[in-house]
């Protein structure tokens, strides 16, 4: 049986996401300006924004761009009004699919959602009808180069539910740590990691699915080109699944 990599996948995720790093930062820009408008444009006082605003900057988006967002968002004049809503569907083998969006008018992202399943033979479902499958937590990860040692004890006392040990992909590349916490003590923990100065690679808020689904090469060709077209929408933000794609079916995808 193939050998299946959680470090295998997300890494995978992260390049395809590096190809489109001007639609991601769009998206960064759209979060950190729905964020700000909502709570203001003080990132510690408002947990939302100084999430957004470490996502853009894992992103590698530039300071001034991002503090224009911020004070796009925190205008007191104009402006766009972006509501945050979920779409929940099926795709091929039936995994489970959400996307998360943010947009200024649903009667136009609905349709074009509904749409993007239905042409890239998923369907579009009720709401709740996967998202009873997904958990939201907490994930940071660190450099896998680090020691156990120097991982679990900040990690764990700082008040982390789990710490998960890298999967090496090659010589070249040790993996990452997995930290997970709940959302409550997500901001706790990273800072803590941060003034241990340990190296984050990414962290953010995200939806963890409870069981997965194995694909093969053809459903795995399939489920990628519905996720890419989903992050092509500008107002879909991020798209979660339950699949699991085997690291040697993984490799042959681009």
């Amino acid at each position: 049986m193939a050998g299946h990599s959680k470090w295998a996948n997300i890494r995978h995720r992260k390049d395809r996401q590096d190809k489109k790093r001007g639609k991601i930062w769009s998206k960064c820009s759209r979060a950190i300006i729905a964020a700000a408008r909502t709570g203001g444009g003080d990132p510690t006082s408002n947990l939302p924004l100084r999430y957004a605003i470490d996502e853009a900057k894992y992103a590698n988006m530039p300071k001034d761009t991002i503090q224009r967002a911020v004070d796009k968002g925190a205008g007191s004049v104009g402006g766009d009004a972006f509501e945050a809503v979920s779409y929940e569907g099926y795709g091929p083998n039936g995994v489970a699919v959400i996307a998360d969006a943010l947009t200024d008018n649903r009667n136009r992202t609905a349709p074009e959602v509904r749409s993007t399943f239905t042409k890239h033979g998923g369907n579009l479902g009720a709401t709740g009808c996967v998202s009873y499958m997904f958990e939201t937590k907490g994930q940071i990860r660190v450099s896998g180069s680090l020691s156990e040692e120097q991982v679990m004890e900040v990690a764990l006392e700082a008040g982390a539910d789990d710490v998960q040990p890298p999967e090496p992909i090659d010589e070249d590349d040790p993996g990452v740590w997995t930290i997970e916490t709940s959302p409550i003590d997500f901001a706790t923990v990273k800072d803590a990691i941060e003034k241990a100065g340990l190296e984050i690679t990414d962290a953010e808020i995200t939806k963890i699915p409870g069981n997965t689904v194995t694909l093969d090469a053809n459903d795995a060709r399939k489920l990628m080109n519905l996720i890419d077209a989903l992050e092509d929408s500008d107002d879909v933000q991020k798209v979660y699944t339950n699949a699991d794609i085997p690291d040697d079916i993984l490799a042959t995808l681009g």
